[in-house]
């Protein structure tokens, strides 16, 4: 189902998670806002994908298209001075941006040092994450459970289980905004409701099926940040350990792109029940082209030119998306989602 409101479509989006390479999809956001001709029913995000989600959620609730706006640029801005010299934990921030690469390639030799041979309970026993500070302080999320839209999805792994956790409704908090950006050789375990949760990533980067039975449209806009394919074999061990981390961190969406397409395959060939099972048609801003000049070591970088300049690339990339496809939304699949898993 596409929604229609006076020229304008809503679709759902799903937002990965990346360290600071997060700021591109601000950027993302920041241009589809400002064009005023999308609306969001549901946002699934993932780690910074989390933090963007909660931010914009808040922001529309706050003060409409400008209020998300103000307060993803003040997330942002936010993240930036707490990683600068001589910022209350400082090093915490860079490695947690960094992080997304394996602990073996932080260049803080400290922080890879404690990383390798110490567990966050010995190297950080005071359990300090600027980044809760940060979401506490900008989110109001008595006002963001309120808010009937947009429905967000806050993926988390739950330790015990291996199993995905989808936080949604009353359970976006900020303890599950913590849960679902706690990378574990960094940050202690975050527990939520007694259950002991890790980071999103490993099972939901992000997770999309929470849209199929919780929302009405059946368009989803995914901004990736982390590549599927690489052009190259790595041969390094800083190139080995980074690929088999963006391996990782994509595994889940591609089991989901292959359950949409077979759902999608099935319905076309009159094998399903339309009065139970919908099309879904997916569609991506993708920060390939856009990232690929920038070294694995950015995903660390707090600094607010990087981040500045993140933020640009990802308004062009939202730029170009909405000209080339916003006609597309409501009609066709703009991702050939077979050619992501075969």
């Amino acid at each position: 189902m596409t929604l229609h409101h006076a020229g304008r479509k809503t679709l759902n989006l799903g937002l990965q998670g990346g360290g600071a390479h997060g700021a591109f999809t601000w950027g993302v956001l920041d241009r589809l806002l400002e064009d005023g001709r999308l609306d969001f029913e549901g946002i699934s995000g993932t780690s910074a994908g989390a933090l963007n989600a909660v931010a914009l959620a808040d922001g529309l609730a706050r003060d409409g298209t400008a209020g998300a706006r103000a307060r993803l640029r003040e997330l942002w801005t936010r993240v930036s001075a707490a990683g600068r010299p001589g910022a209350s934990a400082r090093d915490l921030m860079e490695a947690w941006m960094g992080a997304w690469r394996m602990p073996a390639m932080q260049p803080f030799h400290m922080i890879e040092a404690m990383t390798n041979f110490a567990s966050p309970y010995g190297f950080n026993p005071m359990n300090i994450n600027p980044l809760k500070e940060i979401v506490t302080e900008l989110v109001d999320f008595d006002r963001l459970r309120a808010a009937k839209t947009p429905k967000l999805f806050i993926s988390a792994t739950a330790v015990r289980t291996g199993k995905i956790k989808v936080f949604s409704g009353e359970g976006v908090t900020a303890e599950a905004i913590m849960a679902s950006a706690c990378l574990p050789y960094l940050f202690q375990t975050v527990i939520v409701d007694g259950e002991p949760y890790w980071d999103g990533g490993f099972m939901g980067n992000p997770a999309l099926f929470p849209f199929f039975t919780e929302t009405r449209a059946t368009d989803i806009l995914l901004v990736q940040i982390n590549p599927i394919e690489r052009n190259t074999v790595p041969t390094s061990t800083k190139e080995i350990l980074e690929r088999m981390s963006e391996i990782t961190f994509n595994a889940s969406l591609l089991r989901e792109f292959r359950a949409i397409d077979f759902v999608n395959r099935m319905l076309d060939e009159g094998r399903l029940d339309p009065a139970r099972y919908r099309r879904n048609r997916v569609h991506r801003i993708d920060a390939g082209k856009a990232l690929e000049k920038f070294s694995a070591s950015t995903k660390f970088d707090t600094s607010r030119a990087f981040f500045e300049e993140l933020h640009e690339a990802g308004r062009e990339a939202a730029r170009d998306w909405l000209a080339a496809h916003f006609k597309d939304i409501g009609v066709r699949d703009t991702v050939d989602l077979r050619t992501q898993f075969q």
